[in-house]
């Protein structure tokens, strides 16, 4: 079970984002209100409706569903995780998968989107508990 508030686990992930993207003299990313949201909804939507896929159970992509949320840069990067209970997990996770990597190293990602959501009672076919999104865009809205 957590010991963080998800707040706290969405600050300590862009923490822990952005030291990852200093090591390689980036600039740190923003971490954007309304990115944040679609992270969000991603996460909760693959908790509730028992999924772990880019693409949502209604075939809508990362860019198509900012799109449906009035967010529309083209340019938007994805990562998802599930079944890492912290934040320091999560991201090793990421920066040891080289697509995932490639996102949160990507030289002109500015700004960031984060969620998190905890199913505590994750009965489904896909029930990893704590299900995580990032997502990167090269516009700062918020």
């Amino acid at each position: 079970m957590p010991t963080g508030s998800n707040d706290e686990f969405i600050q300590e992930v862009l923490r822990l984002t952005n030291q990852e993207r200093t090591k390689f003299a980036l600039e740190p990313l923003v971490l954007g209100t309304e990115l944040s949201q679609i992270s969000q909804n991603h996460s909760l939507d693959m908790a509730i409706n028992d999924f772990f896929s880019h693409k949502s159970p209604d075939g809508s992509s990362a860019v198509e569903r900012a799109e449906a949320q009035g967010y529309l840069y083209p340019y938007i990067g994805e990562n998802i995780a599930a079944g890492y209970s912290t934040p320091e997990a999560v991201v090793a996770a990421w920066m040891n998968s080289p697509g995932h990597r490639r996102n949160i190293l990507n030289p002109y990602y500015e700004e960031i989107g984060i969620g998190y959501y905890y199913l505590e009672n994750d009965t489904g076919n896909v029930n990893y508990r704590d299900y995580w999104t990032q997502n990167f865009s090269t516009q700062v809205t918020s």
